[in-house]
């Protein structure tokens, strides 16, 4: 449910956009020029290889008095840009030293002890600053909560027409630098070892030209000038920090260039998580969870076909409302695609991810909902990164958040809701010709069939030894491995504090509305 829903628009085209007052959150400065932004081009990337391309040719054009402002989860300063390629550490450095003014927002993170990013985050953060840049550790978050926003924003001096940004769900890190034929990125972090010593990684990014570049730098904004330290007053990180040389506050910016002017006839709106919180957010003082809101609001008006590709499928909220959509239209088809496994499924962090995924997808046992996961030529599974949804072919959205309670909730979120009929149908049926290895058919009915044709293929190939030629398709129905009663006991609890936390005031919580 919406708090605070208003009546419909009278142009068709944006009634599945949310309004300023549907967001929720006056105090953000997004929204002081309309709730969306119409004239912008949108270009998807699928894959990791293709987005670092075009961020290594846009970075390669800039100029001494061109300004970058990124944000990211996770970022290591020596993950190569292109194949024998300079590192994204070493191209950043580069700029500074030639001129660029680059200013980045990094998630200072939990303890690599813990499966995160701590030491790695912060070498970034050294590397650059040594060079000039100023990129800071940014912990003003809930407490277990993280800075999940991965941002690029390209600003020129003098000529805002050739500004650009980059959103989506792509880290500047390791694994990240796959592509269609998923043999993996070289470079490796942890994960699971049924994803092989170079683990396929599916993943997609936003190209945005056009006045939505402004918004998306309006969100770099907010965060870099909300004046509480960035890190908490401990004794522990006060000495780490100054161990690192990291300041605390971040400095003044300077004079915004003039946003970009018309680039295309897309119409894009720029979605947000943050929690609500102490201190709180100078911009989203109670929170705002217009990614959540953007969902149930585009649900509610889905028809045909919702089409997921998302890396944790496993909020019951999400569940409930995809219910409730199917209940509301008899024709609608819905297909998830998810990863195989856990990135981390040992003996502790399996079971309360394989508890939420399980909870979920009872929920949506219907003949009209299918879930899969993918694998490569060589049945090594593909690690599902992306964070998409396409609705109808005529909404989609494309960012970092996943479908969870605390994407939804409680982890800092960034993520474009376009409506661009055009790009979304094409966009579905670049992602459907690339798992189905063969040409998709689009229609919602016989694509749904489709679909459950190839992955009963395969499965059945697997099931009898592997006689034969390999079926095309890389589909596989996804089977979530079950956990014991005990696990279960002891894996809710884990799982709704820590796997998947709530990030609402309470009011909000208790009435279970965003």
């Amino acid at each position: 449910m919406i708090e605070g829903s208003v009546g419909h628009w009278s142009e068709m085209t944006h009634d599945w956009f949310l309004t300023a007052t549907e967001r929720g959150n006056p105090a953000t400065e997004i929204d002081r020029d309309g709730a969306w932004t119409e004239g912008n081009l949108v270009r998807p990337l699928v894959h990791g290889a293709a987005y670092f391309a075009r961020l290594y040719d846009e970075l390669c054009a800039l100029e001494s008095g061109d300004r970058v402002y990124f944000t990211d989860w996770r970022g290591d300063p020596d993950e190569a840009i292109a194949p024998d390629g300079p590192s994204i550490g070493s191209v950043l450095c580069d700029l500074v030293r030639n001129g660029v003014e680059v200013r980045g927002l990094l998630w200072r993170s939990h303890s690599d002890h813990v499966s995160f990013n701590a030491q790695e985050n912060q070498r970034f953060g050294t590397e650059l600053n040594e060079a000039g840049a100023e990129v800071l550790l940014d912990q003003r978050v809930r407490r277990l909560a993280s800075h999940h926003q991965k941002l690029f924003v390209i600003r020129h001096r003098g000529d805002p027409a050739a500004d650009i940004a980059f959103v989506g769900g792509i880290d500047l890190s390791h694994q990240r630098r796959d592509d269609a034929s998923h043999g993996g990125d070289p470079q490796q972090a942890p994960m699971d070892p049924r994803y092989g010593s170079r683990t396929p990684w599916h993943d997609v990014a936003l190209e945005v030209r056009g006045p939505v570049v402004g918004d998306l730098l309006r969100c770099f904004i907010e965060r870099w000038d909300d004046p509480h330290p960035l890190d908490r007053r401990t004794p522990y990180r006060l000495f780490l920090q100054r161990l690192a040389r990291m300041p605390r506050h971040t400095s003044e910016l300077p004079e915004s260039f003039p946003d970009p002017p018309v680039a295309g006839p897309h119409v894009v709106q720029v979605l947000r998580t943050y929690a609500h919180k102490h201190p709180d957010f100078p911009f989203a003082p109670k929170g705002e969870y217009s990614v959540a809101r953007a969902y149930l609001k585009a649900f509610a008006r889905a028809r045909s076909l919702i089409y997921i590709e998302d890396q944790y499928f496993w909020s019951q909220d999400v569940a409930l409302a995809l219910q409730d959509a199917l209940q509301r239209s008899p024709e609608l088809r819905v297909i998830v695609v998810v990863p195989r496994y856990p990135d981390q499924d040992g003996r502790f962090s399996g079971p309360p991810a394989r508890y939420g995924q399980a909870k979920a997808l009872e929920l949506l046992r219907s003949d009209r909902v299918a879930v899969y996961d993918l694998e490569n030529a060589e049945g090594v599974p593909i690690y599902v990164h992306a964070k998409v949804c396409i609705i109808d072919d005529e909404w989609f959205t494309c960012g970092s958040d996943n479908f969870n309670r605390r994407s939804w909730t409680n982890d800092s979120e960034l993520s474009c809701a376009i409506v661009a009929p055009d790009v979304a149908r094409s966009l579905r049926a670049e992602l459907w010709a690339e798992h189905l290895e063969t040409s998709p058919d689009l229609d919602p009915v016989a694509g749904f069939a489709q679909w459950k044709a190839s992955a009963d293929a395969l499965d059945n190939w697997h099931a009898t030894g592997q006689a034969g030629p390999r079926p095309p398709g890389r589909i596989r129905h996804h089977q979530p491995e079950p956990i014991t009663r005990w696990q279960a006991r002891w894996a809710r609890p884990v799982f709704d504090h820590l796997h998947d936390p709530d990030g609402r005031p309470r009011a909000l919580r208790r009435r279970n509305v965003y």
